[in-house]
């Protein structure tokens, strides 16, 4: 009998009931799908958001803030709260509190509702993750999880790629609402498939009535600590940059809170009898190993994610539909590659696997060093493609090889612990890649500019050349060469920010290439054995 499915002398800890449980996975990628797109949308249309709210670029990225924050406090203590409320009550409640958060952001009339609804919409997107991870671990034997995470990975991974591309196009055809609106009819569907063919195991509930029956006993240090740790760090993360990171005291005192408070976390929750996070799990080497290497893959996920339509939009004038549409390929290739990499998951040992799939990030990742000012649209579908092949051959022995030795009773906190992993990795990937464009694009701006003196021979030439043209164009000749001065410099700052671009392509890639051996230290899986 597989530690997945059984507990309490053999009995099912499968959510299928008897149904057939790839019909069960089918059911619980739904929302995920909706939260990930969500997510990805946003981002996108956060300009639009802006401008219709009468609110500054820098006030409306606490729409995305705000969200992330309540994601990532609710993630970690997910665990508990699905086994204190009932793993399909407490999933279900997410699903809830995510659609109806939806509904009420698109109806939001100004900035201050639009933040607060995106914090409640974090906190029912951030718990969906680890419950549907937890089901489909218990639903499935360790033989033939890879299989499972890879019909639940489309919908993880796939949905950040095609997010920007539907993003665009509503916003661009319709209205920013409508990014929101878009979530209600999934929410309501997953609510009523879940409702009607998932199961709350019996020994799940017998679990629950043992763990409650001398009242609830709650964490409330570590639920504190857990907050302040994660939340601050959200914080600092995503707003550091934007208030030049220590010279900021605001961003100073988040930082020093998330330290302090995760100093004072770690030893708390191993020594509590009863923790919201069981930190213990993280110095378990095969499930420490697993949350370290996904939280490199959520670095590279969700910075090249968001880095691409940046760059797109940026130093090539792309529309948001049309960044969106280059990264489609990408998403295709990883469509058709997850149901391949489940299935070589079964034959071949996840470390393996994770080698390759790092590997050939690093490499596509290097080859988008080769960033040329005329970059055509194939090459960066191109760039999508080649990256996308190597992230199915990582999510899903990773989130397999996490739960290799676990006992059953372990399944939800380690279904949030490497929610959070993912989480943290992102916004850590986010953060570090946003500071070294802005930063490096100033250096490359100044050793530009130095060779724009007036002595220069071809700073010269261009300034006669750039000049006629706008003489031709009806412009007086010194206004023409005001023209042209300004043309020179704008050629700079776009030549400046793409070679800061490459610059993060170049370490993000040597980083990679680094993390190949961690895959090393995860155990060779042994299906035909039982946890103890």
């Amino acid at each position: 009998m597989t530690d997945a499915a059984l507990a309490h002398g053999g009995e099912s800890r499968s959510a299928a009931g008897g149904r057939n449980p790839w019909l069960i996975a089918i059911v619980v990628s739904i929302a995920t799908f909706m939260m990930v797109l969500d997510t990805s949308i946003a981002n996108v249309a956060l300009r639009h958001i802006a401008g219709s709210l009468a609110a500054g670029l820098d006030e409306s990225t606490w729409i995305i803030t705000t969200y992330l924050v309540a994601s990532s406090v609710i993630i970690p203590i997910s665990g508990w709260l699905a086994d204190v409320i009932g793993r399909k009550r407490y999933y279900m409640l997410c699903v809830a509190t995510f659609t109806g958060a939806s509904l009420l952001c698109g109806l939001a009339p100004n900035l201050e509702m639009l933040i607060l609804f995106r914090i409640l919409q974090g906190l029912g997107g951030g718990g969906m993750a680890p419950s549907e991870q937890s089901i489909l671990a218990d639903t499935f034997p360790p033989e033939k999880r890879s299989q499972a995470f890879a019909l639940y990975g489309i919908a993880v991974i796939v949905a950040p790629t095609v997010g920007p591309t539907i993003g665009g196009w509503l916003t661009d055809h319709f209205s920013w609402h409508w990014i929101f609106f878009i979530n209600v009819p999934f929410g309501i569907l997953s609510l009523a498939l879940v409702q009607w063919l998932v199961v709350e195991p019996a020994v799940l509930e017998r679990e629950r009535r043992e763990r409650l029956k001398d009242g609830l006993k709650v964490d409330w240090v570590g639920f504190i600590l857990v907050t302040l740790a994660l939340g601050c760090l959200e914080v600092f993360l995503d707003e550091g940059q934007r208030n030049d990171w220590f010279s900021s005291s605001f961003i100073t005192s988040f930082a020093v809170i998330s330290a302090i408070s995760l100093l004072i976390l770690i030893p708390w929750e191993l020594t509590h009898r009863d923790p919201i996070v069981d930190m213990r799990l993280l110095f378990m080497r095969q499930f420490g190993t697993a949350f370290l290497v996904m939280m490199a893959v959520g670095a590279v996920l969700f910075s090249t994610t968001q880095l691409m339509p940046q760059l797109q939009q940026t130093a090539f004038d792309y529309t948001a539909t049309l960044s969106g549409l280059s990264m489609m390929p990408g998403g295709i290739a990883m469509l058709m590659l997850m149901p391949i990499s489940g299935f070589v998951s079964g034959f071949v040992q996840p470390k393996y696997l994770i080698m390759m799939g790092m590997s050939v990030v690093a490499l596509a990742l290097w080859h988008m060093t080769a960033l040329a000012p005329d970059a055509t649209f194939s090459f960066f579908a191109f760039a999508r493609v080649f990256l996308m092949v190597g992230l199915p051959f990582l999510f899903i022995p990773i989130t397999t090889a996490a739960y290799l030795g676990l006992p059953p009773s372990k399944t939800n906190q380690a279904s949030a612990l490497i929610n959070v992993a993912r989480n943290i990795g992102g916004s850590i990937g986010v953060s570090l890649t946003t500071t070294v464009i802005a930063q490096n694009a100033q250096l490359h701006q100044s050793n530009l500019i130095a060779n724009t003196v007036q002595s220069s021979s071809t700073y010269q030439q261009t300034l006669r050349q750039v000049g006629g043209f706008f003489a031709a164009q009806g412009s007086p000749a010194v206004e023409a060469k005001a023209q042209a001065i300004g043309w020179v410099g704008q050629i700079i700052g776009r030549q400046a920010t793409l070679l800061a671009y490459v610059d993060v392509f170049r370490y993000s890639a040597i980083a990679t290439a680094l993390l190949v051996p961690l895959a090393l230290l995860l155990r060779s899986p042994k299906p035909s054995r039982s946890a103890k």
